[in-house]
């Protein structure tokens, strides 16, 4: 399957990310996918590998590009809960340095880049996430409107706050079908409600879902987080949502 590291100009200087698409030649859907806290790793590039052998152009942009090449911060092998909360002290400054305003221009840039590919087909393009990334897909997504036309977050964070800007204030601005695919706890039951009511509102076609006996970070086999099932669920609601939204078809 071919890979590629590649170099996305953007606003504020170049983002380094992984791209892996089908063998074979020909122009595939385009999905750019949205890292975890923990960065762009092996772990994110095997996912987009994955996606790719489904059929599709998967662009994963490194988001702390501002403070260096990934790896930003050298993460251990296997994050447990014996060394979580030390690479977590590492990496939150990086998390609270990226602001809304970066992550929208950064969202104009990854697009755009995506989209000029010549191994990517015309038409909508996916935005897909994890933990933070779910929340950054959702935020392109509702910046753009006419060019996602499916979002899916994974364990998310930071999706329902008290900001005004909070991505579920925003959710009216969507064309997109959406999966948000919880652990138990990433949202309390008002929370929860709350985002659903504003996907309600708004028109929206949508699954929000809590997979049982997960926890936040379901989806990383190099966490304790991981669980294999709950992966297996992630797959079987996000494969079947690209299907209907990015290939012919589905459309």
């Amino acid at each position: 399957m071919p890979t590629k590291t590649l170099r996305i100009p953007t606003a504020d200087g170049q983002a380094d990310a992984f791209a892996a698409y089908p063998d074979g030649g020909g122009r595939h859907p385009g999905v750019l996918l949205y890292m975890d806290a923990f960065g762009l790793r092996p772990e994110l590039e095997n996912k987009a590998r994955e996606l790719a052998g489904h059929g599709y152009y998967v662009l994963v942009p490194n988001l702390y590009y501002r403070h260096g090449p990934a790896p930003v911060v050298e993460l251990p092998e296997h994050i447990d809960e014996e060394n979580r909360s030390a690479v977590f002290a590492r990496l939150m400054p990086l998390v609270e340095a990226l602001t809304t305003d970066q992550v929208l221009r950064d969202a104009d840039a990854y697009l755009g880049f995506l989209t000029a590919q010549p191994e990517v087909a015309a038409g909508p393009v996916a935005t897909i996430g994890y933990c933070l990334g779910a929340a950054l897909a959702m935020r392109a997504a509702t910046a753009h409107p006419g060019q996602v036309a499916a979002v899916a977050g994974f364990h998310p964070g930071f999706l329902v706050t008290d900001a005004p800007d909070s991505p579920h204030r925003l959710v009216h601005r969507l064309t997109a079908q959406v999966h948000l695919g919880l652990a138990e706890g990433d949202l309390t039951p008002e929370a929860l409600s709350e985002l659903n009511q504003a996907l309600d509102a708004a028109g929206v076609e949508y699954t929000t879902e809590v997979y049982p006996d997960s926890v936040h970070g379901f989806t990383m086999s190099d966490t304790s987080a991981f669980s294999p099932s709950a992966l297996q669920r992630h797959w079987d609601r996000l494969l079947p949502l690209l299907d209907r939204t990015l290939t012919a078809g589905g459309r």
